[in-house]
């Protein structure tokens, strides 16, 4: 087979090269029709403070959007630097090649990059989802390396394509997780070289899997028969933290990681779920485990939510199939008023859906935790035009499938439901100061144009109320009777991303857009301990056309009371912001800056994508 070069596109265009889905179809009457929708929106949005319309807020400039917040908003960029408000300062953390044991030291080379021998002891590349664990007085992050650039990671003389089975060994080494004690060192943060709990997880690490998917057919592979111990996690993008203190790391874009070096006609799971082909990384020409000639159902053993034990460095991964398998952003863990588990999570694809995990059992802080990832139900959101919504639940019973079936094609059951489809449900953000939640909707730009992977109709609805949406917006809801366990809920939006120096109507964004605060594509997103939404965002930094005068991806803070928005950061150009926490005294923001152009941040050499620190310079609280 011929491999065609694929190391320069985004995900979002790989998958569209490998299944492109038609421009027009069958209900393009149906778009036409929903356009006059559009007018509800302008009085509809109501509900409660914070809510938004559309329209008026080109005379807002970014100093009265101040108010309420512990920061001055500073301006757009378009350089390859990073820009915070007066006061406040940054350091990169850890970078990609960096050493966690002292073997490592010296291993990056900033004209070779690491060693395939080094490459499961450095930190790994193109850093995403995090979270900031304390243990026994020690502070621990664990932060995902999402994916590689091989044109960065390989040899100049691979042209960004593997040519033997230790170049596939270095580039599944440079992703997965990374655990790693940091420190403040004097001068700032940095990580604590061969600390115990310093470690690597990488696409070649022993799992568990469990939950009702565990062991059934679908799962099992020749190296596995047993369905029950996979190998690796693999697009770590988003992440969660559990109420007993371990990572979740979330599986998204594994589709790309597996191809066939033989013809194979395209099953219907692998169609919805993009798999086939030729893969990103030619595994599948190195390795059988990622040839679906071979192993067919080793995808099935990957799209799954991932918990990591950060305190014991010796403690087996395990993936819970309870939660479903698709692409996953992150995982919000909160509580219902009963004491069930409740786990939010959005399935990053455009027309796909918002999930919903409740466990069969009960937590109390320092209790049992057996069970509550395996044994509950799994949900799907519809978001109705009333501004009201309902958890469908996916079982034997509202699917016609079985309950392997419903976890490994969740996809399938969701459609199968009527759930609504949404515009790349990313991360999902739950406010610790009120029962609510929220959901980064990043853009579509099939929004009404066309369908999604399984045909299902994508005209605009509530949440989604703009065709061909590039810019995103992020959508509330509130569970009835103000508890995560109930199966209805209220939602608004809770802004509308947009330009409204370019457009006067819908895509001017809602009211809390001005020309101070303009963005497009939020992406990642966390609360603080002071319940502000602080948001990062991942889209065209070309700063031109629709886009202009939005400048670099960037970091901002909304007041969820409010409804004002104010930026905080800026990145270099040609990175995506995201991950995100902070030190256990508040003071230190730690922040992902993923894919970086340039070479930032050392100014010469590669571009290292990179964790860094951000402080207030008088030494208060961050915000």
């Amino acid at each position: 087979m011929t491999k065609q070069d694929t190391s320069d596109l985004s995900w979002d265009a790989f998958d569209e090269l490998r299944d492109p889905r038609p421009d027009t179809n069958a209900f393009d009457a149906v778009v036409e029709a929903a356009i006059s929708r559009r007018g509800f929106l302008g009085g509809a949005l109501a509900f409660g403070s914070g809510a938004v319309v559309f329209g008026s807020g080109l005379a807002s400039s970014a100093r009265a959007q101040a108010a309420g917040f512990g920061f001055q908003p500073i301006g757009i960029a378009t350089d390859h630097e990073i820009h915070v408000p007066e006061g406040y300062a940054w350091k990169p953390l850890v970078r990609w090649g960096d050493p966690l044991f002292s073997d490592a030291q010296g291993a990056y080379s900033s004209e070779t990059g690491v060693p395939v021998a080094m490459s499961d002891r450095v930190f790994g590349e193109n850093t995403d989802g995090m979270e900031l664990f304390e243990v026994d007085g020690k502070q621990l992050i664990a932060v995902n390396s999402e994916y590689v650039n091989p044109r960065i990671n390989l040899p100049a003389a691979s042209e960004g394509t593997p040519r033997d089975a230790d170049e596939v060994t270095l580039l599944k080494n440079m992703q997965g997780v990374t655990v790693m004690e940091i420190a403040d060192q004097g001068d700032g943060y940095g990580v604590v070289i061969d600390s115990p709990y310093n470690r690597r997880i990488t696409h070649e690490t022993q799992m568990i899997m469990d939950g009702p998917a565990a062991g059934s057919d679908l799962v099992k592979t020749n190296a596995d028969p047993d369905g029950m111990s996979p190998k690796g996690t693999m697009n770590n993008c988003g992440s969660g933290k559990t109420l007993w203190g371990t990572y979740l790391t979330c599986e998204e874009n594994f589709n790309g990681y597996f191809g066939t070096t033989a013809e194979k006609a395209p099953t219907e799971g692998e169609v919805r779920y993009g798999i086939g082909g030729q893969s990103r990384y030619a595994y599948e020409i190195y390795d059988a485990r990622y040839d679906l000639s071979k192993e067919p159902n080793e995808p099935h053993r990957h799209g799954w939510i991932t918990e990591i034990d950060p305190a014991d460095p010796e403690s087996t991964p395990v993936k819970h199939t309870a939660l479903g398998r698709f692409k996953h952003e992150n995982a919000e863990m909160v509580q219902a008023a009963d004491g069930r588990i409740i786990v939010y999570m959005g399935d990053d694809e455009r027309g796909e859906f918002m999930y919903r995990y409740v466990s069969n059992g009960t937590y109390e802080a320092g209790g049992a935790t057996d069970g509550l990832l395996s044994d509950g139900t799994l949900y799907v959101a519809r978001f109705n035009d009333d501004m009201t919504g309902e958890w469908l639940a996916l079982t034997p019973d509202t699917t016609g499938m079985s309950v392997e079936e419903i976890l490994v094609f969740s996809r399938i059951a969701a459609s199968k439901v009527g759930a609504t489809t949404m515009d790349r449900p990313e991360w999902i953000a739950a406010n610790p100061l009120k029962v609510e939640a929220y959901c980064a909707l990043t853009n579509n730009k099939n929004r009404g144009v066309k369908p999604n992977a399984g045909g299902d109709d994508t005209a605009v609805n509530g949440p989604n109320p703009r065709e061909t949406n590039n810019f995103g917006q992020i959508v509330r809801w509130r569970p009835e009777g103000e508890d995560h366990g109930a199966d209805t809920f209220a939602w608004d939006l809770y802004v509308m991303a947009g330009n409204p120096t370019v457009y006067d109507n819908e895509y001017a964004g809602s009211d809390n857009i001005t020309e101070g605060n303009m963005f497009n594509s939020p992406d990642g997103m966390a609360f603080d301990t002071k319940g502000m939404l602080w948001i990062q965002t991942d889209g065209d930094d070309d700063n031109e056309g629709e886009f202009a005068g939005m400048g670099n991806n960037q970091m901002l803070v909304g007041n969820t009371e409010t409804g004002e928005i104010a930026r905080f950061l800026t990145a270099p150009n040609g990175a995506e912001v995201t991950g995100l926490c902070w030190s256990a005294d508040l003071k230190t923001a730690f922040v992902g800056i993923q894919h970086p152009g340039g070479a930032w941040p050392d100014g010469n050499g590669k571009p290292r994508s990179s964790v860094i620190a951000v402080w207030r310079e008088d030494g208060a609280e961050i915000g």
